[in-house]
């Protein structure tokens, strides 16, 4: 791997030298191209030199519910791309936390793309690594605020679908928290209740419970949300899923985000009001150091949520 990118991508069912990986000015540069993608975080275990991906499944299942949305064609399962995941990071020798990127969208050339055919439309696939240090126990705190953006609705563009215009509402409301001062935004959903973070999901804690809204309250179905409800069942926290108002974060005991790029990032402030003591409370860090544990494989009993890659082991110095 060099230091600006990786050695190989994949590409429509090969392996390809990132060098050759073009496509033509036209293929990708209307919006009326569809585009869906996966984010999925891949740990590195040095105590075990391994690289574990995580819920690799359930990421590649949301990648072909993505598709099938999307009305494109679905040429691979989630077997195969298990396996092409899995020999593109050894191929470019992966050892560090490393975020994995699969990319659909509709190829043919440029112009117009319609997606009104009963057919599904033919799909390009594309797959890349990059590395992404973890977060995870840095104690790297956010302070939020209510964005004047409302969250896009299923009625609009379907929120649980990885779409990659779904993105721009996200943005939008990213700047406007940076230009007026916070580190990022907090967006309510079409009926004023909060919804979720740019890329990410929220959870606050009230009274001891984990509350989170439900999947229907125009969020993504976020994996990583799923496990951290898991987790919380686990060490025994109540986890109530159901609607939130924009005031229970003012008066909440602790607020995080969470998500693959986010993981758990916690909240410490919310229009300025400084939520709990204003520092990360002690439910954060308990899912915090639990979720840290299961993603790099050190705790076993979730060894059902990371699929080790085969890392190659490292060259002994001469």
């Amino acid at each position: 791997m060099s230091a600006s990118h990786p050695r190989y991508l994949w590409w429509n069912g090969k392996r390809v030298a990132w060098e050759g990986a073009t496509v033509h000015v036209t293929q990708l540069g209307w919006a009326t191209v569809p585009a869906i993608f996966e984010g999925i975080m891949s740990y590195w275990n040095d105590a075990q030199e391994e690289l574990f991906v995580f819920r690799l499944d359930a990421h590649l299942q949301r990648f072909l519910r993505s598709q099938k949305m999307m009305r494109m064609a679905r040429d691979y399962s989630v077997a195969q791309l298990t396996e092409v995941i899995a020999d593109l990071l050894r191929a470019n020798e992966c050892r560090q936390d490393t975020y994995v990127y699969p990319l659909a969208f509709l190829g043919g050339g440029g112009g117009f793309r319609r997606l009104s055919s009963t057919e599904p439309a033919a799909t390009e696939i594309t797959i890349t690594t990059r590395p992404s240090p973890s977060h995870l126990l840095q104690r790297e705190w956010k302070h939020a605020c209510i964005s004047s953006w409302t969250r896009i609705s299923d009625n609009v563009m379907p929120p649980r679908v990885k779409n990659l215009s779904n993105y721009r509402n996200s943005q939008l409301a990213s700047a406007e928290a940076s230009m007026n001062g916070y580190d990022t935004p907090i967006l309510l959903n079409a009926q004023g209740k909060v919804a979720e973070g740019p890329g990410a999901c929220i959870m606050m804690v009230r009274d001891g419970q984990l509350i989170t809204p439900g999947v229907t309250e125009s969020i993504l179905e976020s994996i990583t949300r799923a496990s951290l409800i898991e987790l919380a069942r686990d060490l025994d926290i109540e986890v109530v899923e159901r609607t939130i108002d924009r005031t229970e974060l003012y008066i909440a005991d602790e607020v995080f985000f969470c998500g693959t790029a986010a993981e758990v990032t916690p909240i410490v402030s919310v229009d300025r009001y400084p939520v709990g003591d204003g520092e990360q409370g002690p439910i954060t860090s308990r899912l915090e150091r639990a979720f840290h544990d299961a993603v790099r494989g050190k705790d076993r009993r979730y060894a059902r949520w990371v699929t080790p890659v085969g890392a190659p082991k490292a060259v002994p110095a001469d």
